[in-house]
């Protein structure tokens, strides 16, 4: 199983942008809430109670136990990502999408960078880092449809030295699902984000913003119907790796997979 949960904060408690006397809000400030991507029964974003114990009572009182930013910045991710991770990934380099980059060599010391290029970009395609987080992990996904047609992500979190962040699930792992499962898990993803996102831009569009905020009506419902649009278009966006570089360039990039 896999499923993009989220909640969003209620409209009344968004915190709008910009310094005191200029705040203002738009779209992307609405999707705050919290978020988590649940695969094969392991929520990968939700914290420990221990680090949940930890965040000021007023932090949390109606959140999940999941991270806390703007929903839509996880859905951007995987739109962008979408159409790479839908090319199904030859045998032989789904080794090198799974062990991720700790071990690559200095690439400003490589001259060949065509090859370099092709294969340091079929990599990173494939990749969603959630730097944005606090030691948030990096995902790394792969479909594959010899013999079962699925999709892979992998994930690495970084360790807290401090001990004060700390997830549940574990630090490193990977799980595999269908890639009908896949799509259906994006898509309602997607569903769910917009019909939530339709209701605050109509609610907000009859009765405009809180005092003392800024917010642009018509820009609002101008990005709701446009953003709307866009995984319609990552679906059907097909792209086209050359193989042959990328094997050319992976030697060069990460030796120890020769």
């Amino acid at each position: 199983m896999i499923r993009f949960r989220f909640e969003l904060l209620p409209v009344d408690e968004v915190c709008p942008w910009g310094p005191a006397g200029s705040q203002h809000l738009h779209w992307f400030a609405l999707t705050e809430g919290w978020f988590c991507l649940e695969v094969g029964g392991i929520e990968l974003l939700r914290y420990t109670e221990q680090t949940m114990a930890s965040f000021p009572r007023e932090s949390h009182r109606t959140a999940p136990p999941w991270v806390g930013y703007y929903v839509v910045r996880l859905w951007e991710d995987i739109l962008e990502a979408l159409p790479f991770i839908l090319e199904p990934v030859p045998d032989d380099l789904a080794e090198f999408v799974a062990a991720g980059s700790a071990e690559w060599v200095d690439t400003d010391e490589v001259l060949d960078n065509m090859r370099l290029d092709a294969a340091y970009d079929f990599h990173s395609q494939r990749c969603i880092d959630t730097g944005y987080l606090r030691f948030g992990p990096v995902l790394r996904w792969w479909r594959s449809v010899d013999p079962v047609d699925t999709v892979t992500v992998a994930w690495q979190f970084p360790v807290d030295p401090d001990g004060e962040i700390a997830f549940t699930a574990p630090l490193s792992g990977q799980v595999s699902v269908g890639t009908d499962e896949f799509i259906d898990a994006v898509t309602d993803f997607d569903y769910r984000l917009f019909e939530f996102m339709q209701q605050r831009v109509d609610r907000l569009a009859a009765t405009g913003a809180p005092a003392g905020i800024e917010l642009d009506t018509a820009l609002l419902i101008q990005e709701q119907a446009q953003r709307r649009t866009l995984l319609a278009r990552a679906l059907a966006h097909q792209v086209g790796a050359d193989w042959d570089a990328v094997r050319e360039g992976v030697p060069i990039l990460a030796p120890h997979q020769r």
